[in-house]
């Protein structure tokens, strides 16, 4: 089972916090695709680049390996100033 977080604005457009998912998955390109698979807003927002993945609070790419126990977690890009 892989723990799957959304945060910041994700949260809010995607309507939820929180996913249990079994996969399986192999990287976090594949989990990514999987959720993008449930259309708009999922698709629009969930996209590389526009939302950022980190594995076990570890920021990392799209060909980070996943196992069951993982935590993943999308949030939005950070701008500051």
């Amino acid at each position: 089972m892989i723990r799957v977080l959304f945060f910041a604005q994700l949260r809010e457009v995607l309507h939820c916090h929180e996913l249990s998912l079994a996969g399986p998955f192999n990287d976090v390109a594949a989990l990514r695709n999987e959720l993008m698979s449930r259309g708009e807003p999922w698709q629009e927002f969930l996209q590389p680049g526009k939302a950022l993945v980190a594995v076990n609070q570890t920021l990392e790419e799209d060909s980070r390996e996943l196992k069951s126990g993982d935590e993943v977690a999308f949030f939005p890009p950070v701008t500051g100033g």
